[in-house]
């Protein structure tokens, strides 16, 4: 008859040790999976996004759930006790995590335009061409480009027209023009590599203070069917390890923006290099901006990087807006060329007067 005692040991409650060495072995790979899991989660849970490598592995929460059913496995054969409880929190804590954040409501009031928003990053002008491609497809009505460098910009130009001849006209004319397939009012933030943005539009455009920044995120106001909408275009620095002071700063500007906007209509679009899974990120949509994809039921669609989605990936591109506004669709598009998907998302505005 086995010996009932022996067998009991050998499921533990002290640390990943059995007299087996397979079973040591395996209790120890998941108590190392583990801990790693448990710092991005114990971050997530503490609304920080902490230092290298948390920041970084934040934007992929999803896909913690590997490591942690690994771990849960390897505990299981392992026959250690303490290991499967702490897997199973792990894993509960993920499930919960990767429910999409922010609240969802319908504006009030009368619906008074509809908008077709594009933001895309191009890598540095590789992907201008296909981008030039998807905007005559896509018939957007505001377009928001990162990393468009000078031959981005003047391939832009030769597409789409330049803003030469809006002086002196009624916005009536000007939003006939518009309607004409060109985009001849723009806002850029001129540079080259991945320094420069612009956003262009079928509606006449007004300059506006734009977020001094590493990379160029120039801002407007847009006049739209007589409605005035502020317009400005993100593209924080990414969370590298040497930058992780200028990243949390520049999204903090950009959260800081968005509390100055939140009683107005507002589109804050671009690569946010940061997913809902980030508190700084986070901090936008709480100071009064819903994410246009959470609203379609798309929030954890991934955009970048673009080679590996949407199997595996982050969403790191977003289209934000002020509560004036709802979304009634949203498409990952993939262009050639570049790392990142290109979002198009529908916008109805609200009258809410």
């Amino acid at each position: 008859m086995p010996n009932a005692t022996a067998e009991a040991d050998e499921w533990t409650d002290d640390a990943p040790v059995s007299r087996h060495g397979g079973s040591r072995a395996g209790a120890w790979f998941a108590a190392l999976l583990l801990a790693g899991v448990s710092t991005v989660v114990g971050c997530r849970i503490a609304d920080t996004d902490g230092i290298t490598p948390v920041p970084q592995l934040l934007a992929f929460l999803p896909w913690l759930l590997a490591p942690a059913t690994v771990a849960l496995l390897f505990a299981a054969l392992s026959r250690w006790r303490l290991g499967l409880v702490w897997s199973l929190a792990v894993l509960a804590a993920l499930a919960w995590y990767i429910e999409p954040y922010g609240k969802t409501s319908q504006p009030k009031g009368a619906p008074v335009a509809e908008l077709r928003v594009l933001t895309s990053n191009v890598e540095f002008g590789q992907a201008t061409d296909e981008l030039i491609d998807a905007i005559r497809d896509q018939r957007p009505d505001l377009v928001f480009v990162q990393e468009c460098e000078y031959g981005c910009e003047e391939k832009l130009e030769q597409a789409f027209g330049k803003d030469k001849n809006s002086k002196g006209k009624s916005s009536k004319e000007k939003n006939s023009e518009g309607d004409k397939g060109s985009y001849p009012y723009r806002q850029a933030v001129e540079g080259a590599g991945s320094d420069g943005s612009v956003i262009l539009s079928r509606h006449p455009l007004k300059p506006a203070a734009g977020i001094p920044a590493t990379m160029g995120m120039p801002g407007a106001t847009a006049d739209v069917q007589g409605h005035e909408i502020r317009l400005q275009l993100a593209h924080p620095m990414p969370p590298l390890p040497t930058q992780l002071s200028t990243w949390r700063g520049e999204l903090s500007d950009l959260r800081d923006y968005a509390a100055a906007n939140r009683t107005r209509p507002t589109v804050l679009a671009g690569d946010f290099n940061a997913s809902q899974d980030h508190a700084a990120f986070r901090r936008i949509l709480d100071a009064g901006f819903a994410d246009a994809a959470r609203l379609t039921g798309d929030a954890r669609t991934p955009s970048w990087p673009a080679r590996t989605a949407p199997p595996l990936g982050a969403q790191i591109d977003h289209v934000l807006v002020s509560r004036d506004f709802s979304a009634n669709r949203a498409r990952f598009l993939d262009l050639g060329n570049t790392d990142h998907r290109t979002l198009v998302v529908d916008l109805t505005l609200f009258n809410s007067t």
